[in-house]
C-alpha cells in the first residue's frame, strides 16, 4: 500500500484491558481501518469481516493472495449463528469443549459474509479466541473481525508487538501490545463439512485431543510433508502457499537425536567453510557445534511452539545466511511444530 501511517503502539493489560484503549481500537475498526492485536496463538491483523473494503486492506497490507481465505474471529455464539448456515453435532461438541480457544471450524457460510472474506468459497473459517484483549475488542467493535497473522505474507508469524512493528510499521495505525502470546503457533483448523472431519492445519489443539472428544478425524494430505495443497480448493490459511519463512534459508534435519546432532555438526562445518553465517535451532543443550549462534528451542513441546517464530525472527536479526533446525517428534503439538518447520524450510534432511 502506498499510504503510510504513523503506527501507534499501545501497551494493554492482557488480563484486564483498559476500556478506553479497547474503545479507541474498536473505533478504528468501525471506521474501516485495520489494526493489530494479540490472541492466545499469534498477533492478528484485524478488520471488519463484513466490510469488503476493510478486508481488502488486510490483503493489501499483508501482500496476501486473494484466494487465501481469512479466519473470522467472534466473541459470542449469537454472532457465530449469523455467519454459518449449519452446525453439525460434532462442531457443537468441539465448541463446547474448546471454545474460547485455539481451534478454528470450517463450516458452510451464510449469505451475510462477503466473498472476499472467504476467498470466494462457500465455507467460512471461524474461531473464538481465548484472549481477553481480542474478545473485548471484538465485542466493542460490534462486528466479527477477520484476522490473519499480523505479518508480511509468508514470513514467520508474530508472537509479540515488536514482531508486528518489524513487518507493518507505517502500514497500520495501531498495534495493541498485549505482551508475548501464550501458545505461539496458529490455531488448529478443522473442516466440519465432511462426513469425517478433516484437519486442514494442525495447531494449538492436537488431533489426539479432538479425537478424544468427537472420535475419528482425518489429516489433510497436504500435511504429509508437501508445501502446497494438491487441490484447487483451499479452505484454510496455510494450505496452498509457502509460509513462516525468514530471510535466512532454513534446513530441517530429522532423525534420532544422535544422528541429527552429527548431521548438524557436519552441515555447519561445510557451510562455515563456504563463508556462510550459520544459526542452529536445537532441542539439545549438549550440542557442541561451531556455529555463529545456537538457539535452544525449549524442553517441552509447549515451550518449543511458544518460541518457534521468535527464534526464526531472531536469526534474521543476526543477518544469518542459514538456519539449521533440529526436528522433533510428530506426536501431539509436535505435529503442528513440524508442519510449520517443513513449510519454512527450503530442504528437509532425514538421517
Amino acid at each position: 500500500m502506498k499510504k503510510r501511517f504513523i503506527t501507534e503502539i499501545i501497551r494493554v493489560n492482557a488480563r484486564k484491558p483498559s476500556y478506553a484503549i479497547i474503545r479507541k481500537a474498536a473505533n478504528l475498526i468501525r471506521k474501516g481501518e485495520v489494526i493489530a492485536f494479540p490472541t492466545e496463538t499469534v498477533y492478528g491483523l484485524g478488520g471488519n469481516a463484513l466490510d469488503p473494503s476493510s478486508v481488502s486492506k488486510i490483503y493489501k497490507i499483508k501482500g496476501r493472495p486473494s484466494d487465501n481465505p481469512l479466519i473470522v474471529h467472534i466473541a459470542d455464539m449469537k454472532t457465530f449463528s449469523t455467519l454459518v448456515s449449519e452446525i453439525p453435532p460434532e462442531a457443537s461438541r468441539i465448541i463446547s469443549k474448546f471454545w474460547p480457544g485455539p481451534i478454528t471450524l470450517v463450516l458452510k457460510k451464510s449469505k451475510i459474509l462477503p466473498e472476499i472474506t472467504t476467498g470466494g468459497l462457500n465455507t467460512v473459517a471461524v474461531r473464538m479466541p481465548r484472549n481477553n484483549v481480542a474478545l473485548e475488542l471484538i465485542k466493542e467493535s460490534r462486528f466479527p473481525i477477520a484476522a490473519p497473522s499480523a505479518n508480511i505474507s509468508g514470513k514467520p508469524s508474530p508472537t509479540n508487538a515488536s514482531h508486528v512493528k518489524d513487518d507493518l510499521n507505517g502500514k497500520i495505525k495501531l498495534i495493541l501490545d498485549g505482551g508475548s502470546t501464550e501458545i505461539g503457533i496458529e490455531s488448529t483448523v478443522i473442516d466440519m463439512t465432511q462426513r469425517t472431519p478433516v484437519i486442514l492445519r494442525p495447531g494449538g489443539i492436537s488431533k489426539e485431543s479432538i479425537e478424544d472428544e468427537i472420535g475419528k478425524v482425518h489429516s489433510h494430505k497436504s500435511l504429509l510433508g508437501l508445501h502446497r495443497s494438491t487441490t484447487n480448493v483451499n479452505k484454510s490459511p496455510g494450505m496452498k502457499y509457502r509460509h513462516y519463512s525468514p530471510n535466512a534459508q532454513v534446513i530441517l534435519v530429522e532423525g534420532t537425536e544422535f544422528n541429527a546432532k552429527n548431521k548438524i555438526i557436519e552441515l555447519t562445518q561445510k557451510l562455515k567453510s563456504q563463508g556462510k553465517k550459520v544459526c542452529i535451532m536445537t532441542t539439545s543443550k549438549s550440542l557442541k557445534v561451531n556455529a555463529d549462534k545456537v538457539q535452544y528451542m525449549g524442553k517441552t513441546l509447549e515451550a518449543i511452539a511458544r518460541n518457534l517464530f521468535a527464534n526464526l525472527r531472531e536469526a534474521d536479526k543476526n543477518n544469518t545466511d542459514i538456519i539449521i533446525v533440529q526436528g522433533i517428534q510428530y506426536n501431539k503439538a509436535g505435529f503442528a511444530i513440524m508442519n510449520r518447520l517443513k513449510k519454512a524450510a527450503i530442504t528437509s534432511i532425514r538421517v
